[in-house]
């Protein structure tokens, strides 16, 4: 009796009222696609979840060792925060039942319920998944535009005025922006396309991030008699470490971005995207370190960790069409934008801390842009458009509660705070007390 059999025996006894797909049209009983896609649902977010630990050590990696703590305090408690905000505002924004403008804005405070206990079959949608999984879900993405703005913002923003904003961010303006086009919104009816949020989710974030810094400003003595100043991370093996966690963490990403997983063909789709996903992120991690090399002399491995991370922003507008051969460009393309984008930033004096900018809002573009390359449903037009109508109501908006908080609650430390590192400034712990304390 082999392992496989054994495995398949075990599984029916365990679902004894899973009824197996239909063989002739390759479509599911109603029981079937509506378990499949809720552990679909529940694995990618995950994932997904889990990229909040890789954006946590990526930072904590590429800050210097005075406001490790800091980024990783502001990691758990802006995942914290969006899960409460998202339930409580998002959700119901994002997925309205009835519009307040109709295609623009949902119902604020529409309370997010659970399916009841124990639920009867008859008594939910057995066409799609359980309330509770799409709302986990949903709930990742969330937290992770959110998670974006924290690196840029490393070093020099205070803890709760930053904190003050992810409330904004997560209960309001991301939700807003997304119903546009995942919540059946006037982005959807123009045709745009998004398959898991290149512009969604990250270009998003990437346009609050760029918000920030414009007002935040950059760390003292980055920019000096027109040079740039290196300021080398802390813990190069943690930003590796958080690099592979978030590649990791986008199969669920992009993969559950499918929305199914009740037939053969969703999940054949699920494994081409998959596929192309980790195509895109090695592409764009090899451009990067051919191009560094080329360009510097030398590899350079913080260029090559966003690289990987551009080509998966890249991707992810649309990760099911493309062959590999064609997610392979997609990627090394988007890996290419960061070595070109980093530099560009730093003599317009941004100061972007962990790369966001180039990585999210800039690949975001073109990945948003060149999905009417492999989807044939999609116009270049309406990508631009609703790329540029998503960007101009994040980043306006933001800027606005930045500066609204700037003049209400103070957003910067001071210089002497700054200069002595966060870590003891506003949490008073650091992450490596032996290095200073003996």
């Amino acid at each position: 009796m082999t392992r496989k059999f054994l495995i398949s025996t075990a599984l029916m006894a365990a679902l004894p009222g899973l009824a197996l797909a239909q063989e002739a049209g390759g479509e599911a009983a109603p029981h079937t696609g509506f378990i499949l896609t809720s552990v679909l649902f529940l694995l990618g977010g995950v994932l997904v979840f889990w990229m909040a630990a890789g954006f946590a050590m990526l930072e904590a990696g590429l800050v210097r060792s005075k406001n490790v703590t800091m980024q990783l305090t502001k990691n758990i408690a802006l995942f914290s925060i969006a899960a409460i905000m998202y339930w409580l505002a998002g959700y119901g924004i994002m997925y309205p039942g009835d519009w307040l403008v109709e295609g623009w804005l949902g119902p604020f405070f529409a309370v997010t319920s659970l399916d009841p206990v124990g639920v009867a079959a008859d008594a939910v949608d057995v066409g799609y998944a359980s309330g509770a999984s799409d709302f986990f879900f949903q709930l990742m993405f969330c937290a992770t535009t959110a998670s974006i703005v924290s690196g840029t913002l490393a070093e020099r923003i205070k803890l709760w005025p930053f904190l003050a904003f992810v409330v904004v961010l997560t209960g309001f303006i991301y939700p807003i922006e997304a119903s546009w086009q995942w919540g059946g919104g006037w982005l959807s009816e123009a045709g745009f396309s998004d398959f898991a949020g290149s512009t969604l989710v990250h270009a998003a974030g990437g346009f609050a991030a760029l918000a920030g810094v414009l007002i935040l400003g950059p760390r003292i003595g980055k920019y000096k008699d027109g040079r740039t100043i290196p300021m080398p991370g802390s813990n190069l093996p943690l930003a590796t470490l958080g690099t592979f966690i978030l590649w990791l963490g986008w199969f669920g990403f992009n993969g559950g971005s499918q929305l199914a997983m009740g037939t053969i063909s969703d999940v054949s789709d699920v494994a081409r995207i998959f596929a192309n996903t980790n195509m895109a992120a090695a592409a764009g991690a090899v451009v990067a370190m051919i191009m560094t090399q080329v360009m510097f002399k030398k590899v350079d491995l913080t260029m090559t960790l966003n690289g990987a991370l551009a080509g998966l922003v890249s991707i992810t507008a649309e990760p099911l069409a493309p062959s590999l051969f064609q997610a392979l460009i997609i990627g090394g393309i988007g890996g290419a934008i960061v070595v070109f984008v980093v530099p560009l930033l730093d003599k317009l004096k941004i100061d972007d801390v962990v790369g966001a900018i180039p990585v999210h809002l800039v690949a975001g573009f073109w990945g948003t842009f060149i999905v009417a390359w492999t989807n044939a449903e999609a116009s270049f037009g309406t990508q631009i458009m609703g790329f540029l109508a998503i960007g101009i109501f994040v980043f306006v908006v933001s800027f606005i509660f930045f500066g609204i908080i700037k003049a209400t609650m103070g957003l910067r430390v001071s210089e002497e705070d700054e200069m002595n590192g966060l870590d003891t400034a506003e949490l008073g712990m650091e992450a490596y007390p032996e290095f200073t304390n003996g």
